[in-house]
């Protein structure tokens, strides 16, 4: 891994502030600007250009034509695998850069910016890269009186629109470009106002691959005017959608218009569940990295720790510790392992389901406070005496807090757990084999990890339950959700 780079290296200028429509860098026609804030100075270091109703027409335009017209559905499924081969591996040559960008823009240590953003969106590319060869049909035998050859295949959509949040900016473009491409669509990608540098910097590179003009359009914008109009776009065929499950169900409403197709990855309140024949370490090590890592700006943060109350004090106490060593600054600071959250709006959204938590009786055991008087950081929170009214028991903070809980009954347990619209992620720890498939059975959520968390991979599909969304990211289950199943039936003779 590169080392961090240096403070000249960290200053140098933004080269991409341009909308990207048709393969060329273009001005917004409204002429507006989006300030981007480094999270960890509070202060402004770039604009780039927003894109409103008018800019995301054009995109979708360019879009539109590239797949009626265009050569990138017709293409040999070879040809599209080599391109997108060739994306990930200018993602690779330019990791230094893409992991500045991300560390500025989001706030996130440097070195998780590589790991994880940029080693996880090669992986997603190179992965997806095979999909564009394997995407088939099948002959299906009639009943029908008569002779006749049956068979199905499965064809692109046509324009997709994806939408993406700012806490993994580079790596969830990633997760939704690389299929929708592989499948043969054309995409207008709209990166969260917060974290635009990523993706324009991708669609510099997606053109170095060879990726025709039209293919992938990148329009940073606010989601009541960019957002909104790509939902409601009459000549989108298909939205896929990360972030909060209230924006979740407006462009679920925006879609019924011309019935795209949606896929919806929103939000989570995941339990995380310490039994006590677990590796105690272990599970407290993982139960800190659920919440802490990426500063708890995660849909799958593991928010509610749940103990068998006969190792809840020493798991709890653990937890805390560790919260409480983790070194919080700079994400360019080579020993931070906690950055700053991306935004004074999102700090203040935190800190104010903090106070809501002590109102409400909560104990706060460690953690808590505001560091500094610049820039957004926030100590890691650990919570106790809570109940399952509080609100943070119950909704999503997206942040480094976590609400413990001791448990006796594992049945009680199962219900507690389950006690919540969302279903998006699950943790169990313990040495017991059948516990641990009895849980994973029992927990509604979309991916349970057992004595791990947070273990991601382009070929596991990733999605959740109930108000956690619609549809799975990657995997072959994601394919499915960039295309359509035609069925053709031919009479012999």
């Amino acid at each position: 891994m590169a080392a961090t780079p240096d403070t000249e290296a960290q200053q140098k200028p933004i080269e991409h502030t341009l909308l990207f429509i048709d393969g060329k860098w273009e001005e917004s026609e409204a002429g507006g600007r989006i300030p981007v804030v480094n999270p960890a100075t509070g202060e402004v270091f770039v604009s780039v250009q927003e894109a409103r109703e008018s800019d995301v027409d054009r995109a979708v335009l360019a879009a539109r034509k590239a797949f009626d017209s265009g050569p990138w559905p017709r293409m040999k499924p070879g040809e599209r695998a080599q391109i997108l081969w060739r994306l990930g591996d200018l993602i690779q040559r330019d990791g230094e850069e893409l992991a500045r960008l991300t560390t500025l823009e989001n706030g996130k240590p440097y070195a998780q910016s590589q790991m994880i953003d940029v080693r996880g969106s090669v992986k997603a590319f190179h992965y997806f890269s095979g999909w564009a060869t394997k995407v088939t049909g099948a002959t299906i035998p009639l009943s029908t009186p008569g002779d006749y050859h049956a068979f199905t295949q499965r064809e692109a959509l046509g324009v997709c629109a994806l939408i993406v949040p700012w806490n993994y900016p580079l790596s969830n473009a990633a997760w939704k470009v690389g299929p929708a491409l592989a499948a043969g669509n054309t995409c207008v990608l709209k990166p969260a106002e917060a974290t635009p540098l990523s993706a324009l910097r991708l669609a510099r590179l997606a053109i170095e691959a060879g990726l025709p003009e039209g293919v992938l359009n990148v329009v940073p914008g606010y989601g009541p005017s960019a957002g909104a109009a790509l939902a409601e776009h009459p000549l989108v065929d298909k939205v896929s959608f990360t972030g909060s499950t209230q924006t979740g169900r407006a462009i679920a409403t925006a879609s019924l218009g011309n019935f795209k197709r949606v896929t919806l990855e929103l939000g989570g309140k995941s339990p995380n569940i310490v039994f006590a024949d677990a590796d105690l370490e272990a599970a407290s090590a993982g139960a800190a990295a659920a919440i802490f890592s990426n500063m708890g700006e995660q849909c799958v943060a593991g928010s509610r720790l749940y103990v068998e109350e006969s190792v809840f004090d020493e798991v709890v106490a653990r937890v805390a510790a560790i919260g409480a060593s983790m070194r919080i600054g700079d994400g360019f600071d080579p020993e931070t392992q906690i950055g700053p959250l991306v935004s004074k709006e999102h700090l203040e959204r935190v800190t104010g389901y903090l106070r809501s938590g002590v109102e409400q009786g909560a104990t706060v055991l460690s953690g808590g406070e505001t560091v500094g008087d610049r820039g957004f950081y926030l100590q890691p929170t650990v919570f106790t005496d809570v109940t399952p009214d509080m609100r943070i028991v119950r909704e999503e903070i997206f942040g480094p807090v976590v609400v413990a809980t001791p448990f006796r009954e594992v049945d009680d347990l199962v219900d507690v757990a389950n006690d919540s619209p969302y279903g998006l992620a699950a943790g169990v720890w313990t040495q017991n084999i059948s516990r641990a498939h009895s849980m994973s059975r029992a927990l509604r959520a979309g991916v349970v990890w057992v004595n791990c968390y947070g273990v991601f991979d382009p070929a596991l599909p990733f999605g959740g339950f109930k108000e956690s969304g619609w549809g799975r990211e990657m995997g072959y289950d994601v394919m499915q959700h960039y295309t359509e199943n035609k069925s053709t039936v031919i009479k012999l003779g």
